[in-house]
């Protein structure tokens, strides 16, 4: 079997799919709040996706995970799901996963489960019922938090991704590690990061993760791990309980020398790098030329895609910055 490579040596098998720039949420640090959705054209079918999914499994992706946007509010996304369980049981892949930020897992966890979802990963930046609509504009608390129930109910391992943002949470993340642990759920405390063309606004929301990893795992004894996922996360440990603490810290902690994955938009443009601007669009080909064009364009991206990102957020200078939101390149 081929097997994707860059140019650093860097093995590539894990893809993220962002099926839909569509959310019922509005976070602040991922989309604008007048924000405009892509016209249906523009958008990759579900046919178009899975025909991408299976040339990507041919190059040596084991590793999937559907994104947004919300991913489940992407009309038909079980046609997807169903696809990449039967790669799975073919034994073609070793697993699909899912990001979402829970507002419809009590209607989808049974789904998601028959389907060979085995873990999932919930965006949740507050559990006060206040804080948690202003960040995401609307949302329900109630809802996700009833939705993460259900999931654990079906026995789908969840993993919470928090967000760790100045003056808004950052007083409140011992009371979500705490709830973490009851309830036997992996964490990932995430560095925000300077995407979205939001200007000074990033700066302010910017909290860096170096010296507050270091309160935390004085304050929890926690335990450096060797456990690792798909994803760039550096995992702690408590010495009582078996939950583990994930830090993502893409400007104070760089982690690109372990990058395994590229991203793969709703509209066809496979970003090597999320810190990056550069693409490679998929779409003509998928719709105009062959198989084999479609392949070339694949190992051509992973020629220049590039050894690290270039994130930096400081106030008065934007050039680490990426001009485009989380909802348009996928989580």
């Amino acid at each position: 079997m081929k097997m994707l490579t860059d140019n650093f040596k860097r093995k590539i098998d894990y893809l993220r799919i962002s099926v839909t720039d569509r959310c019922d949420l509005r976070c602040t640090y991922c989309m604008a709040e007048d924000v405009t959705f892509l016209p249906r054209q523009e958008v990759l079918s579900i046919e178009e996706i899975i025909k991408l999914t299976d040339i990507f499994n041919e190059l040596g992706v084991k590793k999937f995970r559907l994104t947004g946007g919300e991913p489940l509010v992407r009309k038909n996304i079980v046609s997807i799901i169903e696809h990449l369980n039967n790669l799975k049981n073919q034994g073609k892949i070793l697993e699909h996963t899912l990001t979402t930020n829970g507002t419809n897992l009590s209607r989808y966890a049974s789904i998601l489960r028959k389907n060979g979802v085995e873990r999932i990963n919930v965006s949740l930046d507050s559990l006060n019922a206040e804080s948690f609509k202003k960040i995401t504009k609307w949302g329900d608390l109630r809802k996700v938090i009833n939705g993460i129930e259900v999931a654990k109910q079906e026995g789908i391992k969840i993993k919470i991704n928090t967000v760790l943002t100045q003056n808004f949470n950052d007083k409140e993340i011992f009371d979500i590690l705490d709830w973490c642990k009851r309830n036997h759920f992996d964490i990932s405390l995430i560095e925000i990061m300077p995407i979205g063309d939001i200007g000074e606004k990033r700066f302010n929301q910017y909290l860096s993760m170096k010296k507050f990893e270091e309160d935390l795992v004085n304050k929890l004894n926690l335990i450096p791990s060797k456990y690792r996922t798909n994803g760039p996360s550096r995992y702690y440990e408590y010495s009582d309980h078996k939950s583990k603490i994930g830090i993502i810290s893409a400007i104070s902690h760089n982690f690109c020398d372990t990058c395994n994955r590229v991203r793969l938009t709703c509209t066809g443009k496979l970003y090597m790098c999320l810190g990056q601007n550069d693409f490679v669009d998929l779409k003509f080909a998928l719709r105009n030329q062959t198989k084999n064009d479609i392949i070339a364009l694949i190992e051509y991206a992973m020629l220049i895609k590039p050894k690290a990102h270039n994130f930096e957020i400081q106030k008065d200078n934007f050039e680490g910055y990426v001009n485009r939101y989380m909802n348009e390149t996928g989580g």
